[in-house]
């Protein structure tokens, strides 16, 4: 089993950056796994944001992220990230990391273990 940590969310301005991490931890591998991020915003159901695969050869996003996310993950620190830049209103959420074993997947429901989530809140 393997427990997830988010850290890094908070208040920025439309435009701003942030970089969210994923710490991982217990007797399981985390580099046996596929990491994804996912956001919920308010009155919303949690979406898709971005993946990548367990080697970090592969990454993929979400429309509404691309060119402005990048996620990646060093698994001898056993921590994911999702750099956040160019900032807007709506990317405000709820920020959330996963895994899974396998190939990667935009559904949530593929994804067996989460973090606590963190906020991420961009002012216009």
């Amino acid at each position: 089993q393997v427990q997830l940590a988010e850290s890094g969310g908070g208040l920025v301005q439309a435009g701003g950056s942030l970089r969210l991490s994923c710490v991982a931890s217990g007797r399981s591998s985390f580099s046996a796994y596929t990491m994804g991020w996912f956001r919920q915003a308010p009155g919303k159901e949690r979406e898709f944001v971005a993946a990548i695969t367990w080697s970090g050869g592969s990454t993929y996003y979400a429309e509404p992220v691309k060119g402005r996310f990048t996620i990646s993950r060093v698994n001898a620190k056993n921590a994911g990230y999702l750099q956040m830049n160019s900032l807007k209103s709506e990317d405000t959420a709820v920020y959330y990391c996963a895994i899974k074993y396998g190939a990667w997947s935009s559904s949530q429901y593929e994804y067996g273990n989460w973090g606590q989530g963190t906020q991420v809140t961009v002012s216009s």
